[in-house]
């Protein structure tokens, strides 16, 4: 049966606002959690959540393509409530797990029912029509912004009552979510226009290597690399580097992330246009790429925890760099590249994933060890500075090849 109507595209608002609170909710009591689990110190416990987030991000890359062939092959109906059963369970498992080894198994699980966003995505374009489909798409995908400044929220006020009560939350809200899709979601691809299972499409890296086909998009696509990576130190370290340095409670970290979230939220939604209709698209990225640099070296040497408040709220501005970059890529791509393009540069996003936290908590962990030569919990900011430093001077290097009409006048592919 083809899905019509507001509900289905409801419930996939609600998947995702569900995905970016699970994911949010238990931020602020990871250091409490892997400390009470065994971890001698906070250096020991961001190196474990390190390799948590490489875990869970790695296997979200690797499956991606494969859930989205499923979807294509099985109908979407059944690989997006079967991911969302397997959310409410690893959420549940990580809330009851004795060792940290049932943590890793927790986001294993998690990497691979997180790439549920592909057969959604999928989804929304069977039942939209295609020029609804930007809309669908900014709305649904306004829902993990939204997602990312609740669930910080709640995780840290639940965080209060213990390390694992945001877990057992995050498994409810999963399986209140699974319920309410055998309800409301319909199968949106009949039978006639599946097709074969083919593992040579479900290759991962296939997508990031097609960048190479658009020689005019590669220095832009390191400016990118550089930004994500460094943009990483928030979600990877955060909790950890607030617990060392201002000795936070989850409530705090939890409000912080929260603060951090909604100040980006504003940015993106209400003055990226604003901003680049006034000095363009070059100078919107330059300026997003300074302040992020600018905002990570004041964060590494903060000397007061209520600074990072308004600090915050200004480091906001940061949020025009991506979409800026994004729009300065596009104009150097052909109309009929566009799709590849973004794939490309969705996997290039999920590979930051997968080495960013890795090197930021590694940094941190370094520097915060008791037996650290030099103690120094900013270390991970003072290197995130460092990368958005060289994403701005990347980018300036290519103000040649900015022009207006770099792609108006391109030949299709």
């Amino acid at each position: 049966m083809v899905a019509s109507g507001r509900s289905p595209l409801i419930f996939v608002f609600v998947t995702r606002l569900i995905d970016a609170i699970g994911f949010g909710i238990v931020m602020p009591v990871l250091p409490q959690l892997l400390l009470s689990m065994g971890a001698p110190d906070i250096a020991s416990a961001v190196r474990i959540a390190g390799l948590l987030l490489v875990v869970y991000a790695g296997l979200q890359f690797v499956c991606g393509p494969t859930i989205g062939n499923l979807s294509d092959r099985f109908g979407r109906r059944p690989v997006i409530l079967a991911s969302l059963f397997a959310f409410g369970f690893d959420y549940a498992l990580m809330g009851f797990a004795p060792t940290i080894g049932w943590l890793f198994l927790g986001r294993a699980v998690a990497g691979i029912a997180g790439a549920v966003y592909v057969p959604a995505n999928a989804f929304i374009a069977d039942v939209t029509p295609p020029d609804g489909r930007a809309r669908a798409f900014g709305l649904v995908g306004s829902a993990f912004g939204l997602g990312f400044i609740l669930g910080p929220a709640l995780g840290g006020f639940l965080g209060e009552l213990g390390a694992r009560a945001p877990f057992f939350a995050a498994a409810g809200l999963a399986g209140l979510n699974f319920l309410f899709g055998l309800f409301v979601l319909p199968e949106s691809l009949p039978p006639e226009r599946r097709r074969s299972f083919s593992w040579l499409r479900a290759n991962p890296l296939g997508a990031v290597l097609s960048i190479r086909r658009h020689e005019m998009v590669l220095g832009f696509a390191l400016v990118s690399l550089l930004y994500l990576v460094g943009n990483n130190v928030y979600p990877s370290t955060w909790a950890f580097f607030m617990s060392a340095k201002f000795g936070w409670s989850p409530g705090m970290i939890g409000l912080s992330l929260a603060a951090t979230g909604l100040g980006m939220g504003i940015v993106q939604a209400g003055f990226t246009g604003w901003i680049v209709s006034r000095i363009g698209e070059v100078r919107a990225a330059l300026l997003g790429l300074s302040v992020a640099a600018a905002s990570c070296i004041t964060y590494a040497f903060l000397p007061a925890g209520w600074m990072v408040f308004p600090i915050t709220f200004l480091g906001a501005i940061q949020g025009v760099a991506f979409p800026a970059l994004n729009a300065l890529i596009t104009r150097r791509v052909p109309a009929n590249a566009q799709g590849e393009l973004q794939g490309a540069m969705a996997s290039l996003t999920s590979l930051t994933s997968i080495g960013g936290p890795f090197l930021m908590t590694q940094t941190l962990a370094r520097f915060s060890a008791p037996n650290a030569t030099i103690h120094f919990p900013g270390a991970a900011f003072v290197l995130a500075a460092l990368l958005n430093l060289g994403a701005f001077i990347a980018l300036f290097a290519q103000l040649p090849r900015t022009r207006q009409d770099a792609v108006a006048a391109a030949p299709e592919a």
